[in-house]
């Protein structure tokens, strides 16, 4: 294992073309049981941590919901085709998951500069902010957005210097 994770980590071989060679092999090869046997025991020292550690668990947890709220805002922005590629060309059907990436993007930019805003005119109003609590903020919330109805584009007058509108009280 220590030869190979040499020739690994000095470029003499990829890790797809070690792969494809110990696959290549009629039986299996005597390193390919032994990487599976290392792999389980590393699995098995994560869950050992994992049920040990109230705080590895939180960790994890927030980021699955955070996973979970991103997901949520795709199936959110995805109306009209009940999560369904309608499309059965394989060109349209990338244009449409290209679609959804952009819109995604598109709320996530938008959400995250005016979080900030928010944040540094909390900061400013002398109000203190913990660091810790970002962890806590996500980017993907959707309530505020109106994806269906009426859309009026009032022209502002004045933006702010950052280019942003102002916010509201």
């Amino acid at each position: 294992m220590l030869r190979v994770a040499a020739t690994l980590k000095s470029g003499w071989v990829t890790s797809s073309l070690l792969i494809s060679k110990l696959q290549g092999y009629p039986r299996q090869h005597h390193l390919t049981a032994l990487l599976q046997e290392y792999g389980k025991l590393v699995k098995t020292t994560f869950i050992l941590r994992y049920l040990q550690s109230k705080p590895l668990r939180r960790r994890i947890h927030a980021q699955l919901n955070k996973g979970e709220q991103l997901h949520a805002l795709r199936a959110w922005l995805w109306f009209g085709g009940d999560g369904h590629l309608r499309r059965k060309q394989e060109d349209a059907q990338q244009e449409t998951a290209g679609c959804l990436n952009v819109l995604t993007n598109l709320v996530v930019v938008w959400n995250t500069a005016y979080t900030q805003e928010v944040l540094k005119k909390h900061q400013e109003d002398g109000h203190t902010v913990d660091e810790n609590d970002f962890g806590h903020l996500s980017p993907a919330r959707f309530a505020h957005i109106n994806r269906l109805g009426r859309y009026t584009f009032q022209k502002v007058d004045q933006f702010e210097e950052n280019g942003l509108r102002p916010l509201r009280s």
